[in-house]
């Protein structure tokens, strides 16, 4: 019997230390969460009411492939309010979350055998997803010097030919984001050697010192994905979209139709609200960033002064090389120890992982501020 291609993809680690914490929880122990990149607030209050009146409608049942009309076009309106970037809703695919928009993008986008290029670190799913499609995931080695972004100097080191780049800013696991000119220098780099570009936009609007780049503003070739779940809170719900190019839609279109039929109805109607929650979700973004300037300041008193620049998002990724060579073992005794949970660097960076932990600050500000107590009487970093 052949070997199925999906049992070459690797765990999502974040889930087994989600299982964990739940075990601790259920045998009545603490748990301080900063291992999920889930937003600790609900859904905004008018999203909250759209999906009760769906539901007195029963709007419940199948859309269109591509999202309801008025969805793609209040995403097509929020690129010109957020952006100044005119997008045509005809450009715009509702995705069962961003998932769903790796997956209709690898296979609109790439034939088996494939080579795309990403960052490492880099989120997990990527090249789980293009392994178990048959495409090859091309992991590009980042560091500190390039704020752990990809840079036209470090893709002209990797050998073999390339099909495209998929880039991440800001970044999960690191937070780092991609500058206007970086940002136009890869896609630059990209389109003029034949490479698709996609960039992952799903953390947009939590950035803490300036906004983040769409690629969008360089191009109308690259693939665009983004979600509800991160800045309107909505993870649960899962929908997400994705902005591609006109030669792109009909593929697109066929492989919605015959993978998923529709995105979820109800969050689809919810979500028209969503861009109407301004104000309650800027409200959030100032918690993240309370929570954000806690670590910064606090983790350095420490012993850990190694962290990743955090300019957006709800991550610190920070090395641990002074504790530990096992950053599972190391979130292993953490969470037994100290009731924190946080996510080994091995789930993001397969080969330097190992002296890296991203701790989550999603959570409340006093979570936070528990978590930081929690450090301080560790014996592991106190004995350093």
């Amino acid at each position: 019997m052949n070997r199925s291609r999906g049992a070459d993809i690797s765990a999502f680690i974040v889930m087994e230390v989600m299982k964990a914490a739940a075990e601790r929880e259920a045998a009545g122990g603490d748990v301080i969460h900063m291992e999920v990149g889930q937003p600790g607030t609900k859904a905004p209050a008018k999203v909250l009411a759209a999906a009760q009146a769906a539901l007195d409608q029963e709007l419940i049942g199948y859309t269109g492939a591509l999202g309801i009309p008025e969805l793609r076009a209040a995403i097509a309106r929020h690129y010109g309010d957020f952006y100044g970037i005119e997008v045509p809703a005809a450009r715009i695919i509702v995705t069962t979350g961003s998932s769903g928009a790796f997956l209709l993008s690898f296979l609109s986008a790439f034939d088996a055998g494939d080579r795309v290029v990403m960052a490492e670190p880099g989120y997990p799913a990527y090249r789980n997803i293009l392994t178990a499609l048959g495409r090859v995931p091309v992991g590009l080695p980042c560091h500190a010097d390039t704020n752990f972004q990809p840079t036209p100097a470090l893709l002209d080191r990797i050998e073999g030919p390339l099909h495209g780049l998929l880039v991440a800013s800001p970044s999960n696991p690191t937070g780092t984001m991609i500058k206007h000119d970086e940002m136009k220098a890869l896609v630059d780099y990209s389109l003029g050697r034949g490479l698709h570009f996609i960039s992952d936009e799903i953390y947009h609007g939590i950035t803490f010192d300036a906004p983040a780049v769409t690629a969008l503003e360089f191009t109308d070739e690259a693939i665009i994905i983004n979600s509800f779940s991160k800045y309107f809170s909505m993870t649960g719900w899962r929908l997400g979209w994705m902005v591609v190019p006109e030669r792109l839609l009909p593929l697109c279109e066929k492989l919605a139709q015959n993978f998923f039929i529709s995105p979820p109805a109800l969050s689809q109607h919810a979500a028209v609200a969503a861009f109407d929650c301004r104000e309650e979700i800027e409200a959030n973004i100032a918690v993240y960033a309370r929570n954000r300037d806690l670590l910064l300041r606090e983790f350095p008193k420490l012993g850990l002064s190694r962290l990743a620049a955090a300019d957006g998002a709800f991550y610190i990724y920070a090395d641990v090389r002074d504790y530990t060579n096992d950053s599972v073992d190391f979130c292993r005794r953490m969470l037994a120890e100290t009731g924190i949970a946080a996510t080994p660097g091995v789930d993001f960076d397969p080969h330097r992982g190992h002296v890296y932990v991203r701790f989550s600050f999603a959570g409340t500000t006093e979570a936070m501020e528990r978590a930081v107590a929690a450090l301080k009487s560790w014996p592991v970093l106190k004995a350093r």
